[in-house]
């Protein structure tokens, strides 16, 4: 997986994860706390999750063959997709189903363990900070500069940090939920306050799970270059001498490191094809350089005929060209 990938987030993820479920599942099996099931479940999910995440990566590796030519990137995004529904269905649906369960037919605490379900909490909260903590670090590697975080998770091209981010978001907050039911219940004996606790848990999870689901469905259906890489692919190909008009450009994620360009250039007629292969091979150098993800570009010359366009070349490419 690539340093895009946030593969370093996605293990110390995986591991807070694991031994933080182990902790949960114990505390809830000599407490009875519904919070902690409920969070008990999500640490399960979030492993799961994890490991999908990685399997993603590791598939879309693959080099191109006969029946997938552009390579198997995008597999990253069926993956990380699947995630946000396994986050919806087992996280978030079944601690709602165990918060109504809860609140129909009520059990209080087990009065020698309470203690332990907040001390395990505690704890979950201090390893999952420090998961935040490697996966801001690791998104802080590819953030453009000034970038707002809301942007970074929207607009990543790569899934795996921001589902990660999210996750770890989700998971902290969730705990203070659990935290919140969990304490009211041991100080005023009302079972009540888990149950809420952990509906407040599920209602989280599901909202993040949305989120996720929408954000790599765009992916999923294909996306193409941001607005500033867009810019320089277009300075790169108009800004060398080689090129009369930029007719149309589209641009298209094969996956978060790989990037398709096509474009149509204007050629007047009286130029050699042996002038314009050699035109294009810079312009593709170019334009590799300044969006190095750029992978795969396909340029078609074609004859621009001035007279025939009595519109403004400016004018013309703000119409004519889309991603």
């Amino acid at each position: 997986m690539s340093a895009s990938g946030g593969g370093k987030a996605i293990i110390a993820a995986f591991l807070a994860n694991m031994g933080i479920a182990v902790a949960k599942f114990i505390a809830w099996g000599l407490s009875g706390s519904a919070s902690m099931l409920a969070e008990a479940i999500h640490s399960v999910a979030d492993s799961c999750n994890q490991l999908l995440l990685l399997l993603g990566g590791r598939r879309a590796k693959r080099a191109a063959d006969r029946e997938h030519p552009f390579g198997y990137g995008r597999e990253r995004y069926v993956y990380a997709f699947v995630v946000s529904i396994i986050l919806f269905s087992v996280g978030g649906l079944f601690a709602i189903y165990e918060g109504v369960d809860k609140l129909r037919h009520p059990h209080a605490l087990d009065e020698k363990w309470w203690w332990l379900p907040i001390v395990v909490l505690v704890v979950a909260i201090v390893l999952e900070s420090f998961s935040l903590r490697t996966a801001v670090t690791e998104s802080n590697h590819v953030r453009a500069k000034g970038q707002s975080w809301v942007s970074f998770v929207r607009h990543a091209k790569a899934p795996e940090l921001p589902v990660v981010l999210l996750e770890d978001i989700g998971a902290l907050i969730g705990l203070v939920f659990a935290l919140f039911g969990v304490g009211l219940t041991v100080i005023t004996g009302n079972t009540v306050f888990d149950a809420i606790g952990t509906l407040m848990i599920g209602t989280l999870l599901v909202l993040i799970a949305i989120v996720l689901g929408f954000e790599t469905k765009s992916l999923l259906v294909g996306e193409g270059a941001t607005e500033d890489d867009h810019a320089r692919i277009v300075d790169a190909i108009t800004t060398g001498p080689e090129v009369d008009k930029l007719i149309h450009i589209k641009t298209l994620y094969l996956g978060p490191d790989e990037l398709l360009v096509a474009a149509k250039i204007g050629y007047t007629s009286d130029k050699s094809l042996a002038a314009v292969a050699a035109d294009i091979d810079r312009i593709e150098t170019r334009v590799r350089a300044a969006v190095p993800t750029a992978r795969v570009i396909y340029l078609e010359p074609d004859i621009y005929r001035p007279s025939a366009d009595p519109a403004p070349a400016t004018e013309e490419f703000v119409i004519r060209s889309t991603d």
